[in-house]
């Protein structure tokens, strides 16, 4: 039954993580669909620090998730997925044109799931696998919970 939680909540997570990657937590279609210029940053840490804290933020859960569902992988494999999750990522948002293809994103990106992977990798020396696994899905239920309603109740207000 666990296994099942983790692995929704992964897949949960990955479908916000493209939403807010590509279309910036839009419920406005006629936004989303609209080609915007093409944009490529290829020197790093070029960009505004908020946004920059941000990403790293957003793909700690990323390294945590992948460890709760895949421990018998590699570290540098479950990172090499991360750093090819964001990759593919700003590749969609060169190819139709719905935001700017940022290097310092791509860094960024892969930099915060390591943190999720080495924090996991750190708290289970202290915590048991059980209970850390138990406790990453519990904290993104909640997160999760709480993430939507913000939002929803953000665009519900706009109109």
């Amino acid at each position: 039954m666990q296994k099942q939680w983790s692995r929704g909540m992964l897949m949960i997570y990955l479908i916000i993580l493209v939403w807010l990657v590509l279309f910036k937590l839009s419920f406005d279609l006629s936004s989303i669909l609209t080609l915007h210029r093409r944009s490529i940053n290829f020197r790093p840490f070029n960009s505004h620090t908020s946004e920059m804290v941000l990403n790293f933020i957003f793909f700690i859960p990323f390294g945590l998730l992948l460890s709760v569902n895949y421990k018998e992988t590699s570290l540098w494999s479950k990172l090499a997925l991360v750093f090819l999750f964001s990759f593919t990522a700003e590749l969609l948002q060169y190819t139709f044109a719905i935001g700017a293809t940022d290097i310092t994103d791509l860094i960024n990106n892969t930099l915060g799931g390591l943190a999720g992977l080495i924090l996991y990798r750190l708290s289970n020396r202290f915590i048991s696998t059980q209970r850390l696994d138990k406790l990453i899905i519990l904290c993104g239920a909640v997160l999760l919970v709480f993430f939507l309603g913000m939002h929803l109740s953000h665009w519900v207000r706009r109109g």
